[in-house]
């Protein structure tokens, strides 16, 4: 960093200086911002249309995941909780698609 605006040596090093953190500053704050972005990944607006799951009650019973495909027609066990089908067909196509 070099500084020569200004008549004394002093006042030359600490324009460089202010000039140098506020430049650290910068980066910093976009180093913060890329690791934040990278913690949150893809933001999704629920809205409609962004639906994760199909429930059909009648006249037959299934319940479908649209992001993997899998369907179970045990809906009550699904309505108490039970989501673990969904949730390890999505985990197994993240992997995928980080392993591609």
């Amino acid at each position: 960093m070099r500084c020569t605006e200004e008549r004394s040596q002093l006042q030359n090093k600490e324009k460089a200086l202010a000039l140098l953190k506020s430049r650290l500053l910068v980066i910093a704050k976009e180093q913060r911002a890329s690791e934040i972005a990278e913690i949150r990944g893809d933001m999704v607006e629920a809205a409609w249309g962004q639906q994760i799951r199909n429930y059909v009650f009648h006249p037959y019973q299934m319940v479908k995941d649209l992001r993997t495909g899998v369907e179970t027609t045990a809906i009550a066990d699904v309505m108490n909780g039970e989501l673990d089908p969904f949730i390890q067909a999505y985990l197994r196509q993240e992997n995928q698609l980080v392993e591609n």
